[in-house]
């Protein structure tokens, strides 16, 4: 097999990789919609429903977590370098800014509650702006 022929199949295994990461992300999105809304506008407060609606999402994040090892695992060095950072960074911001975050909901220094959206919201900023960043270096 020539070295052409290995790249080719590599960015094919990397493109049917993201697309499948691609379509349980979706899916795991479509549930946690599901499971948060279910209860108020699907099925009135039913806890038998909210409870397999939960699960549900639950066992689609777990294939998402698994098409997103496949992913890295079928990335170059250099990309999955620029994932490790990128994953660490939004760890590490994650947690000291959620924690103070937190810590000034306890001690009543914000009028509104610490909402857990909030810090997915920042994890997510964090991690798209890193890897821009990482990806850019790289080109």
């Amino acid at each position: 097999m020539n070295a052409a022929t290995r790249s080719s199949d590599w960015q094919n295994q990397n493109k049917k990789n993201t697309r499948n990461l691609a379509i349980w992300t979706f899916a795991w999105v479509l549930s946690m919609a599901l499971a948060t809304l279910g209860p108020q506008l699907i099925w009135q407060d039913n806890d038998l429903y909210s409870i397999l609606a939960i699960v549900l999402n639950v066992l689609i994040g777990f294939g998402m977590i698994y098409a997103n090892v496949i992913h890295l695992k079928g990335l170059d060095e250099m990309q999955q370098k620029v994932q490790l950072q990128s994953m660490g960074l939004t760890l590490g911001i994650g947690m000291v800014l959620g924690f103070a975050y937190s810590n000034l909901d306890i001690a009543n220094v914000i009028a509104s509650d610490a909402e857990i959206s909030h810090l997915m919201i920042l994890m997510a900023l964090t991690y798209m702006v890193s890897l821009f960043i990482g990806l850019k270096r790289l080109s």
